[in-house]
């Protein structure tokens, strides 16, 4: 991942948009906000996100494929987490279902979502989208495993009533689930990091690399701190305009999930601007990397979180997937499969995965 900007990369909205939201959480943290004053924090909060994919690809170009990838994975799932645990802590029993909600859609977000988009601009413009199948099909592995045993096992364990685990249980899956993300980043970073390398059908893994000048590390240091400021604005500017959220999906007889797909889709958008520009510039393996990498950060990093705030958090925690949820995500890993093994992708494997989305998306408000 690089930055495409042919100027400076700290430009200057991308310096004030991100104080200029911390100042907006500041101001509405802990207050019933008017309907103008949420839109304001709205629009602060959507500047911020692109504020955040700005600063995260600066510091990507810095570091290089693919730690790029992961540092903003890393990144958008931080926002993930601190937003599920602040609603979960807040919102009682109503919200005792909200991480596997959250959880869930990112998978299916990114997995489906995410990895579509990218094969259908990749496609696009080249006819065909060339990847690794290595690489992503380890990471398509790892996502599979977790989310098994994460989402669908706490469906069919009887230790307690419910789609829930017992405490035993629970350590369990965030133990494990820490110690494959930490495996997977050994692995992708260090012991088999040419799996996870663009390709270039002429250089093979690794050509096609953006020869753009990396910036300095001051730079990249100044964006590491605006990008920490923007991600602290992003979740409390998130979690100022939540109430209104939860209000307007139950004035609308919507399922409580929904508030799950909206954040879910709220703190993807870098992970998805980044990885639809990735794969206009034919890096599809580093859209990839950012698709899986996300996914994998998000119930790696996620159910480990939850577990240890379920010490201080009241009511119970729901876990397992209905049957609904279950069916599409075997359909996600089984149609995911035939799309990596080859190396190579058309638009009909594209259009597959949207169509999953789209699926996914109606049944959630339409179950």
């Amino acid at each position: 991942m690089s930055t495409t900007a042919r100027k400076s990369p700290l430009t200057d909205w991308t310096v004030v948009v991100p104080v200029v939201a911390l100042v907006a959480l500041v101001l509405s943290w802990g207050r019933d906000l008017p309907g103008f004053a949420v839109a304001l924090v709205a629009l602060c909060l959507a500047g911020a996100v692109l504020a955040a994919v700005h600063h995260a690809e600066v510091v990507a170009h810095r570091v290089g494929e693919p730690f790029g990838s992961l540092v903003l994975a890393v990144a958008v799932t931080v926002i993930e987490v601190a937003l599920i645990v602040t609603l979960m802590a807040d919102g009682g029993d109503k919200t005792a279902s909200l991480a596997r909600d959250t959880v869930f859609a990112a998978v299916m977000i990114t997995c489906n979502g995410i990895v579509g988009l990218s094969l259908l601009v990749g496609a696009l413009r080249n006819r065909v989208a060339v990847f690794n199948p290595e690489g992503s099909g380890a990471a398509l592995a790892t996502v599979a495993t977790l989310a098994t045993l994460s989402l669908v096992l706490p469906t069919f364990t009887t230790s307690r009533p419910g789609p829930e685990f017992s405490t035993a249980q629970l350590t369990f899956a965030a133990v494990a689930s820490l110690a494959l993300y930490g495996l997977f980043v050994a692995v992708q970073t260090v012991r088999h990091r040419s799996y996870f390398l663009p390709v270039d059908t002429e250089q093979g893994p690794g050509g096609g690399e953006d020869h753009a000048e990396p910036p300095t590390a001051r730079a990249a240091l100044i964006s590491l701190g605006l990008l920490l400021i923007a991600l602290v604005a992003v979740v409390g500017d998130a979690k100022a305009v939540s109430p209104t959220i939860e209000r307007a999906v139950a004035a609308a007889g919507l399922p409580q999930a929904v508030v799950g797909v909206i954040i879910a889709l709220l703190v993807l958008a870098p992970e998805t601007l980044a990885a639809v520009r990735a794969a206009r510039r034919d890096r599809v393996q580093t859209s990839l990397n950012l698709a899986y990498g996300s996914a994998i950060a998000s119930i790696g990093l996620t159910i480990p979180a939850i577990a240890l705030a379920s010490i201080w958090l009241s009511g119970p925690l729901l876990l397992g997937l209905g049957p609904i949820h279950m069916v599409l995500l075997t359909l996600t890993v089984m149609v995911s499969a035939l799309t990596i093994v080859p190396g190579r992708a058309t638009l009909l494997q594209g259009g597959v995965h949207i169509v999953l989305l789209a699926a996914y998306l109606f049944l959630a408000v339409s179950p």
